[in-house]
């Protein structure tokens, strides 16, 4: 059986079910799958795959305590109807890069890609429990609403989404606070998104119930990284099988980061035997992931900024702690780095560990301005319509020193329409006090069609108005499970 660390305590191993339900460790630490390279996937032999059934190739390696027919069922419930395009995350040419579109799912953003099946795996892991499953999440954007739609009317099952107030573009907003559902709580609360994470993350260590198991949709619960492992392997597979690489190729993801996760799965992908030379992390000025990959020292202490590219406004990324421990195994120094990043708000990595770093890692940032220039850039030169975070990545393509030459892929983490005002601008100068005015005008002017998925929700009624301050957060949590008992 595959078997799951603490990365804060690695006497504690447990099996993937359960790591799936309880999403963070009672410590505070993140379950990483042990031993991750005894295994293989071999590149020839899924070249005519489909997604689905490259997923459960992928999948089957480390959920093992799932039986092929649970796995099965979770993969095809997740992706035979829910996408847009039938290629799942389809690969597209921009100049001599290609982009990896994981906007075709029924959010129209990446997180899709995994949230779609976390519902069905956590259904599965929790068969045998008795108790009732709260699911707390903290989004910059994306996440929250397709965590919410994949978990919406699940039995036993009660989610909420916690979001910053000013820190997420206008549909992001409307997409999660008109959500339907009896078991659906969206709750905006006045702060970033590090203060949301933080809360949830503090309802984890101090909160305990023997009726309810408190769980989690965002890159912090296994069962929402692993997925996004797939679409690495099937980018990689479809350029071999068009010829663009041989066997002897390797290329670069260009991943433009803010808690870490989509470009860890590239990582993970890595060790699992996907080509991939350097993953390169593109960062907006927000860049405390861009100076840890230089230099080492991961530093919160700086102004946080509020950008156009909201998913990536982030000063701490979860997910980086288990990149520190995959590559230390030592989780006394994993503990003593998280200690001092909560005390001290920074800490610095040794050189060795930074050397192991930087064998895999590149980093590039981009500022507000050279964004929108990538933005007229990709659509004036290109004709392709990138959103901000894309943009972001598009930037830091250019920018890389990539000295051997090989493709890179910059990964399309959502549609444009959902930051059409700052796209709009980018592109006319103009700007619309109503964001699906902005909607109608970037369609009008490029000819490339609204998402149904962000269409439609003009129209619908607005279910979710509650804002809170930070400090009330963890009774608002408290008052939920009472309800839930």
């Amino acid at each position: 059986m595959k078997l799951f660390v603490n990365t804060r305590n690695q006497k504690e191993i447990i099996f993937s079910k359960e790591a799936i339900i309880k999403g963070l460790a009672a410590n505070g630490g993140l379950y990483v799958p042990s031993n991750i390279s005894e295994r293989k996937i071999d590149m020839e032999e899924i070249l005519n795959l489909s997604y689905q059934e490259i997923a459960y190739q992928i999948l089957s390696v480390f959920l093992d305590d799932f039986t092929e027919e649970e796995l099965k069922d979770c993969i095809h419930k997740a992706y035979d109807t829910h996408f847009t395009n039938s290629d799942i995350t389809p690969l597209s040419r921009i100049g001599k890069d290609y982009l990896l579109e994981l906007y075709h799912g029924p959010t129209a953003a990446f997180k899709d890609l995994a949230l779609t099946i976390l519902p069905h795996l956590l259904r599965k892991a929790c068969i045998s429990q008795k108790e009732k499953i709260y699911i707390l999440t903290a989004t910059s954007g994306d996440t929250g609403k397709a965590a919410l739609e994949g978990f919406k009317n699940s039995e036993g099952i009660f989610i909420t989404v916690f979001y910053p107030k000013e820190g997420v573009s206008l549909v992001q907003e409307r997409q999660m606070n008109t959500t339907e559902g009896r078991n659906t709580e969206v709750i905006s609360v006045q702060g970033n998104f590090d203060d949301c994470q933080r809360l949830v993350k503090k309802c984890y260590e101090e909160i305990s119930s023997e009726q309810v198991q408190l769980s989690s949709a965002n890159s912090i619960n296994i069962g929402r990284l692993l997925p996004q492992i797939v679409y690495y392997f099937k980018a990689c597979a479809a350029l071999w099988k068009q010829g663009s690489i041989t066997s002897k190729d390797k290329v670069n993801f260009v991943v433009p980061s803010g808690n870490f996760g989509n470009i860890l799965a590239g990582y993970l992908a890595k060790l699992l035997g996907c080509p991939i030379h350097k993953l390169v992390c593109a960062s907006n000025q927000n860049c405390v992931l861009t100076d840890f990959i230089k230099t080492g020292v991961y530093d919160r202490n700086r102004e946080f900024c509020q950008t156009i590219s909201p998913s990536m406004d982030i000063l701490v990324s979860s997910n980086l702690e288990r990149l520190l421990f995959l590559l230390s195994h030592d989780d006394k120094k994993v503990s003593q780095y998280m200690k001092d990043l909560a005390v001290k708000g920074k800490y610095q990595v040794d050189r060795g560990l930074l050397k192991k770093i930087q064998e895999s890692f590149e980093a590039v940032s981009c500022d507000e301005e050279n964004c929108k220039k990538m933005i007229q850039e990709a659509y004036v030169k290109e004709g392709r319509l990138i959103d901000t975070h894309t943009a972001v990545a598009y930037y830091a393509s250019k920018h890389y020193e990539n000295e051997n030459g090989n493709i890179n892929i910059i990964v399309s983490t959502a549609s444009p329409y959902k930051f059409s005002n700052p796209i709009l601008e980018a592109l006319t100068g103009e700007k619309k006090e109503n964001e699906f005015d902005a909607m109608r005008a970037l369609e009008k002017l490029t000819g490339e069609s609204i998402p149904e998925c962000l269409k439609k929700i003009e129209q619908l009624p607005i279910l979710h108005k509650r804002t809170i301050s930070l400090e009330k957060g963890k009774q608002v949590v408290l008052e939920r499970m009472a309800k839930l008992i």
